[in-house]
């Protein structure tokens, strides 16, 4: 099941000040579309702008209203009103550079959602919408609203599914920005298993998984998923590595884990952060990465000239005190589009 067109194009609303690429702001330039490229009647959020094409070089937007993987996995829920909120907190958002002057498009292509318990669907659905986003042509960037991060999985299986990273033959890795590693094992998949999920799709396929994570919290973790980390041979650095290495260590940490990609996959678990910038998650961090920090990834991320997918996940509205971490998500994401777009 997905969202009308109409009900994501009333979420694109905000502050008008005028016309002109010098008072751009998301809403203004987001065009609400299907994944065939075509705008049905009456749903554009923002102006057509002059000679576009839905062939044209764009950054699409896609949501996954699920919760069942955070449910499943003992958390608390309210992630299936995710994309729903970081659609509001980026549409106040000014635009500048090609996207303020229409020369870029921002492409929404709507959710798709998780029915009742039924995960598995909901994440063939939304692979099935991700593929479609990263294969449409013009496509420089692909965003996933979730969502529990049980979206990494369906993320993966859209890549997987589209014409890029093994299919073009080009090897691709996931960065994770997440207090945990997600390899837990369990019969059914949740919130906590994508990463273990990857792993096993990856041999059976002859790969090993290309996985580094920043931002664990040791006391998160146990040791058997310590164990497991190492035994895929994961990178990672933990929440107090991080700050002791700095914007500088980071920025270096993510360079040397693009070095060998041709396609980059970004996730974002918002419970990376401390509490006090993101408590709307399931579990909010008592230690946590500093925002500038996590900032200084994404844009590492972004300047690699790799990055392909990214996904942001945890977002709970329910229980996020004045928007706090839904304005902070929107700009890590606007964050991310700019360095694309400043590379393309």
């Amino acid at each position: 099941m997905t969202n009308s067109p109409g009900d994501v194009a009333a979420l694109w609303s905000g502050r008008h000040d005028g016309d002109g690429p010098e008072h751009a702001r998301w809403h203004q330039a987001v065009q609400v579309l299907r994944a065939d490229g075509n705008a049905p009647r009456g749903t554009t959020a923002g102006p057509a702008f002059a000679g576009a094409s839905a062939e044209d070089p764009h950054v699409a937007l896609l949501g996954f209203r699920s919760e069942e993987g955070v449910r499943r996995n003992r958390g608390r829920v309210g992630a299936a009103g995710g994309p729903a909120a970081l659609r509001r907190a980026l549409s106040p958002l000014a635009l500048h550079g090609p996207l303020a002057r229409r020369e870029m498009g921002l492409h929404d292509l709507g959710d798709a959602e998780t029915v009742g318990g039924d995960l598995e669907g909901g994440q063939a659905r939304a692979a099935a919408l991700t593929t479609a986003a990263l294969d449409r042509p013009g496509a420089r960037l692909s965003i996933v609203l979730g969502g529990g991060h049980e979206t990494a999985w369906s993320s993966y299986r859209g890549l997987m599914g589209s014409g890029l990273g093994p299919r073009a033959g080009q090897r691709w890795g996931v960065l994770n920005l997440d207090a945990h590693f997600d390899l837990r094992e369990e019969p059914h998949p949740t919130s906590g298993t994508p990463f273990a999920q990857m792993a096993a799709a990856e041999r059976r396929s002859g790969r090993d998984l290309r996985y580094a994570v920043l931002g664990i919290a040791e006391p998160s973790n146990t040791g058997v998923l310590f164990d497991r980390a190492r035994s895929l041979g994961v990178r990672w650095w933990t929440d107090q590595q991080c700050l002791e290495a700095g914007a500088a260590g980071i920025q270096e940490f993510v360079e040397e884990f693009t070095a060998g990609l041709d396609i980059l996959y970004l996730t974002i678990d918002l419970d990376v952060l401390p509490a006090a910038t993101a408590p709307g998650v399931s579990a909010p961090a008592a230690y946590g990465v500093p925002l500038p920090l996590i900032a200084a990834a994404v844009q590492a991320a972004a300047g690699s000239g790799k990055l392909t997918l990214l996904d942001v996940v945890e977002l709970n509205p329910s229980l996020d005190l004045d928007g706090r971490t839904a304005r902070t998500a929107a700009r890590l994401i606007d964050d991310a589009v700019r360095g694309v777009v400043a590379g393309a």
